[in-house]
């Protein structure tokens, strides 16, 4: 679904005006506004609204995860950015996949209901992995995924029952959220018995993953954190397409 004529000048408009909308309320540093507003509007145009919209209901998420309790997380020097803002490398590591995944859409280069079906997933890790961080910082105590050893909360690698408790939520409701702007415009889907519980599975699976990068890859050097968000990312969707492959998914 290409985007032709005004609907295509609205979605740049409106994408841009999301994107200065992020600078004001400081979820995004003006250069990092001015990326996620390039791939923006290359996934509206290809792609159309619903997968825009989805995109900035993650950002909104996000932003509203990092603002909670954050001079807390200040004191405590595990606060995003400077004032909880992302900058370029965060934007770039969580929205090339999706960009990718809406040329795919747009071109057929695969199943379109899988398709978006993976562009949800895609972003249901992003939210798994924000909430799981943003929420996880303030728990009381948190445990290495690998090891089971304590370790201090913020730490790579380190999860927590509330981290992962709003891991979950964050994945699940990206799911619930992506499947019902896509039945709203009419967007072809898996039905919400496969669409549901895959992209929620694998956004949360993907996170896992994430902290298993940082705690492996990531603390040795060998990843940065947006590699280590981005080769996650990439899981997390290769496992919904696994089980797409696995049990069919537009029936």
């Amino acid at each position: 679904m290409v985007l032709l004529g005004l609907d295509a000048v609205l979605g740049v408009v409106v994408t841009v005006a999301l994107a200065a909308g992020a600078v004001v309320g400081r979820a995004l540093t003006p250069s990092a506004a001015i990326v996620a507003a390039a791939f923006g509007i290359a996934i509206v145009v290809l792609a159309g609204f619903p997968f825009l919209i989805l995109l900035a209901l993650f950002v909104v998420a996000s932003a509203l995860a990092t603002r909670y309790r954050f001079e807390e997380k200040r004191q405590r020097s595990v606060q995003e950015g400077v004032g909880g803002e992302r900058g370029i490398s965060n934007v770039v590591a969580h929205i090339v996949v999706p960009t990718a995944l809406a040329g795919a859409f747009a071109f057929r280069l695969g199943p379109p209901a899988e398709v978006a079906a993976l562009y949800a997933t895609a972003l249901a890790f992003g939210a798994s992995d924000t909430f799981a961080s943003e929420f996880g910082v303030l728990a009381g105590r948190a445990r290495s995924l690998l090891h089971g050893r304590p370790v201090a909360p913020g730490t790579n690698g380190g999860v927590s029952g509330t981290g992962e408790g709003f891991a979950f939520i964050g994945a699940g409701l990206t799911a619930v959220v992506g499947y019902g702007l896509f039945v709203l415009f009419g967007t072809g889907v898996p039905a919400a018995v496969r669409f549901l519980p895959i992209v929620a599975v694998a956004g949360f699976l993907g996170c896992q993953v994430d902290s298993l990068l940082g705690e492996t890859l990531e603390n040795r050097g060998f990843l940065g954190k947006g590699g280590t968000n981005f080769v996650a990312m990439v899981s997390s969707v290769g496992i919904a397409a696994v089980l797409f492959l696995a049990i069919g998914g537009a029936a």
